[in-house]
């Protein structure tokens, strides 16, 4: 132990937190990018099978407006959670990471809502922890480094 208290600087908890904080919105970067991005790329296969999961619902006709909604909100969560990383390490601000932690979680609760609608129970019960993450970084990206 006493090899790596010589080889490793001790963090502060200013420089502990920015790290967290980092963490954080690298997640939800690649979360929601990458969510996203496939949203848009494979445009048809998504609304193809949105459809069939909807066919039963009142939303059934508005499955292309949910779509495009829950595609643009992951881009823009993904983005702004990117954004929020470089903000963190070169700024030491977090704005963009709350926003993009913010949109996440408003993300997830879309979701959740249309698991519930389509009667998808084990997956609005799965979507709950994505929620809890969510409600979590909200938390932790608010409080100044």
């Amino acid at each position: 132990m006493v090899l790596l208290d010589n080889l490793l600087p001790i963090l502060d908890l200013s420089t502990g937190a920015m790290v967290v904080k980092s963490i954080i919105a690298l997640y939800f970067a690649i979360l929601f990018l990458q969510s996203g991005i496939d949203k848009v790329v494979n445009w048809q296969g998504n609304l193809s099978w949105l459809t069939g999961y909807f066919s039963k619902t009142f939303l059934k006709d508005r499955v292309p407006a949910m779509l495009g909604v829950i595609a643009v909100t992951e881009v823009v969560a993904g983005a702004f959670s990117a954004i929020g990383i470089v903000e963190l390490l070169l700024m030491n601000g977090y704005s963009f990471a709350l926003y993009g932690a913010a949109l996440s979680t408003l993300n997830f609760v879309m979701l959740f809502f249309g698991q519930r609608i389509a009667q998808d129970y084990d997956a609005a019960a799965a979507m709950t922890n994505y929620f809890t993450i969510g409600v979590i970084a909200m938390i932790i990206l608010g409080v100044p480094l």
